[in-house]
């Protein structure tokens, strides 16, 4: 992105536009003088090139970097500011301009040294290899199919953040700050969203969140189920699982015997598909499309009356395991269904392309609000560059005096 940068830095209107964008999204700010800290530092995210540490910050918006150095970190570390307000204008303009095709749940992992940053803990991470020192965030963006814009976030919070009153008083955590499964995150993520949007979450417009590694899920699926909202969500390969009609349970090998005839949701698909796989193309970078083969079933979750459709890759011969799906949306052909799945590897390149062009990863303090204030702004950038390209910047901002 040193090109982009650098061309955006050169632009005569680009100093302009930004300070219009945050003159928005950060009205809600008491002092102009915070205003002008916002709309700094998010001119730096978006015109520094590489790392994007507060200094470099500095350097690249200000003539006297030292001291405005100290500035923003006293502005983005120390300052007691409510990020909520400007996150309940990102998603207001996002959902204004934009068409929403779904709402995608992103998790991202900060690399992290030391024990004192607010939530850091150790963990195995698949895509590094190896078990590493971090922080763990999840991220609520608005999928457009061809945009995923970050709009909201939660730090989660190990257990053994619970108890530490003096690392929690260190991070400046609130005493409503508490480690909390992930599932109870996602829904806040939904409540926060639905709430700001100009029309709260269309039913339309499904959740899509990867849970197969949580065996919690159906706290999930029931908790958006009580919301009415739609969703498409990986889940567990043991998720149990019932016949959407009781009588074929006694068709399915292994059911009857099950407790209530229950079976594994990726055994189910295994043992039960009556139609033949159907053939899918899935989009895939550089246009050309990848064809893959899908079955899929109707099935009850135990408790429930409501019917859902369970849908996976069919790869007999393959030893990769497939993600397996379900979602409420069973009047959708399956073709649709993927695509929507498909949402959620669009949102993982996206925070690949905050990670790298956003300074996602670059924030060098220790405290709870930092934390949030970092990600604010960052998902401020981004939105503003969506924007930028769809041509909306000029409509509905404030004009500066």
């Amino acid at each position: 992105m040193a090109e982009y940068s650098t061309a955006r830095a050169a632009d005569p209107g680009h100093d302009t536009r930004v300070f219009r964008f945050a003159e928005s999204v950060f009205a809600h700010l008491p002092r102009a003088d915070q205003r002008r800290w916002a709309q700094l530092y998010l001119q730096g995210l978006l015109t520094t090139p590489g790392r994007k540490s507060i200094r470099r910050l500095a350097a690249a918006v200000s003539a006297v970097p030292a001291t405005t150095s100290q500035s923003l970190h006293q502005f983005i570390s120390a300052s007691p500011w409510d990020w909520g307000p400007a996150r309940q204008e990102l998603i207001r303009l996002t959902g204004e301009h934009f068409s929403l095709r779904a709402l995608t749940i992103g998790t991202v992992v900060l690399p992290k040294r030391g024990e004192h940053t607010c939530g850091v803990h150790r963990r195995f991470v698949p895509a590094a290899g190896r078990t590493i020192s971090c922080q763990v965030g999840l991220g609520a963006f608005v999928s457009t199919g061809d945009e995923d814009l970050p709009v909201e976030w939660r730090l989660m919070l190990p257990e053994q953040w619970n108890e530490d009153a003096k690392l929690r008083e260190r991070a400046r955590i609130p005493d409503s700050a508490r480690h909390r499964p992930v599932w109870e995150h996602v829904l806040d993520l939904v409540d926060s969203v639905s709430d700001a949007l100009p029309r709260r979450l269309p039913s339309h417009v499904p959740v899509v969140a990867d849970m197969s590694e949580h065996l919690d899920a159906g706290r999930l699926l029931a908790g958006l189920d009580r919301r009415g909202h739609d969703f498409v969500v990986a889940v567990p390969g043991a998720l149990p699982v019932l016949p959407a009609d009781p009588r074929v349970s006694r068709a399915v090998p292994g059911a009857a015997d099950a407790p209530l005839g229950r079976i594994g949701a990726r055994q189910f698909l295994q043992r039960h598909h009556v139609l033949p796989p159907r053939a899918v193309t899935l989009a895939a970078p550089g246009g050309r499309g990848r064809q893959v083969r899908v079955v899929s079933e109707l099935v009850r979750l135990p408790g429930s009356c409501r019917t859902y459709r369970l849908f996976t890759e069919w790869r007999p011969a393959d030893s990769r395991v497939p993600r397996v799906w379900i979602t409420s949306l069973t009047g959708r052909r399956v073709e649709q269904l993927t695509t929507l799945a498909q949402a959620h590897p669009g949102t993982c390149l996206t925070v690949s392309t905050l990670e790298r062009d956003y300074g996602l990863l670059d924030f060098e303090g220790r405290s709870f609000p930092g934390w949030h204030h970092h990600m604010t702004l960052v998902s401020a950038a981004h939105v503003y560059d969506r924007l930028l390209h769809a041509g909306a910047l000029e409509e509905r901002l404030p004009q500066s005096a």
